[in-house]
């Protein structure tokens, strides 16, 4: 099984990411204070069952030609991370709600993943839609030069036949089923997505790490 050589890669880079981190001066609000495991995965288990729950749906697996899982440059695989909210009440994040984030916390970075954040609970937390419109998604490609996205759920791609075409031309792809995005702060995090090395997989099990700033438990009350 290559899933533990992968991520043995990824930690090698991870910890050169660090020890750079730690010689250079940086301002404090660009340290990287802590490493958040997105990966749903399950601690103390070997073999099959210590697969990643966080999956990679690579270009290939919307446009068959384009970019498998192992075929994505790697520089298109460490990149600033950005987190929008996607509140109960909304099934989708939308062009108005990006112009609100960055109004808030500055322009999306370029070439940034995109993660998409559940916040509460309500019907869109059942489904299977990307929780993102099509507009929105084709905005950050076209725009901000996204290279890919994070969702927390499953998603069904294959819903919509011209977002999933945009995201495999524009070369991006998405990562589902990620994990603990509520200690990752909206902006000013790292992140690293680790694939398999399966040459011929569209799809796959994941190692997602985000190198962030340190911020407060969202879920925990002030006080507590």
């Amino acid at each position: 099984m290559r899933f533990r050589g992968f991520v043995i890669t990824y930690a090698l880079v991870l910890a050169l990411l660090l020890f750079a981190d730690q010689r250079r001066a940086l301002r404090p609000q660009n340290h990287y204070s802590q490493v958040v495991d997105l990966t749903d995965g399950t601690p103390g288990k070997r073999g099959s069952e210590a697969r990643s729950a966080a999956r990679i749906i690579s270009p290939a697996a919307l446009i068959p030609g384009t970019w498998g899982a192992a075929q994505i440059p790697a520089e298109r695989l460490i990149a600033p991370l950005v987190v929008m909210d996607l509140n109960a009440s909304s099934a989708q994040i939308s062009v108005d709600d990006i112009a609100n984030w960055e109004a808030q916390h500055g322009i999306v970075p370029q070439g940034a993943i995109v993660a998409v954040r559940r916040v509460g609970s309500g019907h869109s937390s059942c489904s299977d839609q990307f929780p993102m419109s099509t507009d929105a998604a084709q905005f950050l490609m076209d725009a901000r030069y996204s290279v890919g996205f994070v969702v927390e759920t499953p998603v069904n791609l294959g819903s919509n036949p011209t977002l999933s075409r945009q995201i495999a031309l524009h070369g991006n792809y998405v990562v589902e089923g990620s994990a603990r995005l509520a200690a990752v702060p909206e902006t000013g995090s790292l992140i690293i997505v680790a694939p398999e090395k399966d040459k011929n997989a569209a799809k796959g099990p994941v190692r997602v790490l985000a190198m962030s700033p340190l911020v407060p438990n969202r879920l925990t009350k002030p006080g507590n």
